[in-house]
């Protein structure tokens, strides 16, 4: 049986157990056969992924040990560039040479660390848009029951780190993006500090709000990622000049006097969270205490606006990159994309600078909450993953978020499997940190994951089948 962790899998390369090729060889075949059903990948890379496979091996062999990555196979979201592969952000809109064809920075730099590169993961349609079958990309669906939805935008990362057509992967995260696949496929994924991952070469949703995030099963895994991807870029204006801890090294297990916040209303108490997804967080929390951290109940006010307030920015921000195609090639976007990033033109500047000023003031009662505890804890998702015939873009406006707070103000939030469903769907909890302490959050989770084993639940042929 093949490793479902990077952790472990680096371990068998390292110990003679597993090859790179014999990994990457068993996935692609696994990919090959399973992405008809579930919609992973765009595109497949298969030769190339050998060759990296085979280079990883002989490097391994001649005693060149790059770390935990090296030989690991990778999923990559569609909107990020990668050499050799088409960028078409599930779009017939995008030119699939953007980016003139070469790695985004984020690749590069999983490149030259050894990672195998499986190929492009299907996204929503520039990471906003509901999947649309006419336009020719793989419809996603969850491994779980791919009767319901595995979120988005990146889909295919999800559900290829889930299904196991890969052992981790990039997605996006500019409301939610990372989050809530990780949340509906039950894994771990971390939407970081923004400006802590450079994001030249990746096509942008919402300039303000963007993230690139790792993908994988667990805390550890996002970890060994975060280390590699994490550091400034001079092409891209936003990244920010902090120093990249090793991040592996500060998962201890200790939660040891870890104060957690939990902002009751809104995110516990809302009419429309199902009552599996409250009891599972707060007993993930009990679980956490256990290990020596506390809790208290808190109030963080005007939650719900901060919803709104991350919508309107993200939609501005959004119409103001398609505007010029929207208008020449209306048809050429997907049916739900087209109305949704049309949104954008129907919010006055009045609108907009309302919701940059509540960003500062909801920026400022998050800082003084975190002030006073180390971490705040919510549901990832307020359901277990919807069926996905009953998504609209109305109703996505109707449901809550409990993810798009974290991007408005900029700060680091990873989701963690807490359980399952009485109809056997992951749920998920959500770590949020102070900026740039990445470290803290996936030591919480990592923390979590040791006395538990929802992060390596693995659905099967039965349950794909359903």
């Amino acid at each position: 049986m093949l490793p479902v962790t990077i952790k472990d899998a680096a371990a068998a390369l390292r110990d003679g157990s597993l090859t790179s090729t014999a990994l990457t060889q068993q996935i692609l075949d696994k990919a090959t056969t399973l992405n008809p059903v579930l919609g992973a990948y765009v595109e497949i890379t298969a030769e190339a992924a050998l060759e990296q496979a085979a280079a990883a091996d002989a490097a391994l062999a001649a005693g060149d040990d790059t770390g935990p990555l090296q030989g690991i196979p990778l999923a990559i979201k569609d909107i990020i560039a990668l050499e050799g592969a088409p960028t078409t952000a599930n779009s017939r809109v995008l030119a699939p040479d953007w980016n003139g064809g070469l790695d985004a920075p984020v690749v590069s730099r999983l490149r030259d660390a050894g990672a195998v590169f499986v190929g492009k993961s299907t996204t929503s349609e520039f990471a906003i848009g509901l999947p649309d079958a006419t336009k020719g990309f793989p419809v996603p669906h969850n491994p779980w029951n791919v009767e319901h939805t595995p979120a988005g935008s990146s889909s295919g990362t999800g559900i290829a780190v889930a299904a196991g057509l890969a052992l981790g992967g990039l997605g996006t995260d500019t409301g939610g993006s990372v989050r809530s696949p990780a949340a509906v496929n039950g894994h771990t994924g971390l939407k970081v500090t923004f400006g802590r991952v450079p994001k030249s070469g990746v096509v942008p949703l919402g300039f303000s709000l963007d993230s690139i995030g790792p993908m994988a099963r667990s805390a550890w895994d996002c970890a060994a990622l975060l280390e590699v991807m994490a550091g400034y870029d001079p092409t891209d204006p936003n990244s920010a000049h902090q120093p990249v801890p090793p991040y592996t090294e500060l998962l201890d297990g200790s939660v040891d006097g870890l104060r957690i916040a939990l902002p009751m209303p809104y995110f516990f108490d809302h009419e429309q969270l199902d009552p599996e997804v409250h009891d599972a967080v707060l007993g993930a929390v009990k679980q956490l205490v256990g290990l020596g951290a506390s809790s208290s109940e808190v109030e963080l006010a005007h939650a719900a606006e901060a919803k709104d307030a991350n919508h309107i920015i993200l939609v501005a921000e959004a119409f103001a990159y398609h505007r010029n195609n929207l208008v020449n090639r209306w048809t050429d976007y997907g049916e739900h994309t087209r109305p949704t990033l049309a949104r954008g033109a129907f919010y006055s500047a009045g609108d907009v600078a309302q919701a940059e000023r509540f960003r500062r003031y909801f920026a400022r009662q998050v800082a003084a909450l975190l002030d006073e505890y180390d971490v705040i804890v919510t549901p990832s998702a307020p359901t277990p993953a919807e069926r996905a015939a009953e998504l609209t873009p109305s109703k996505r406006l109707q449901v809550p978020s409990f993810t798009g707070h974290w991007n408005l103000t900029g700060l680091p939030a990873v989701a963690v499997p807490v359980g399952f469903s009485t109809s056997g769907l992951p749920l998920s909890m959500q770590i949020v940190g102070k900026p740039f302490a990445e470290g803290t959050v996936l030591k919480v989770a990592d923390a979590l994951q040791r006395v538990s084993d929802w992060h390596v639940a693995v659905p099967t042929v039965n349950a794909l089948a359903a």
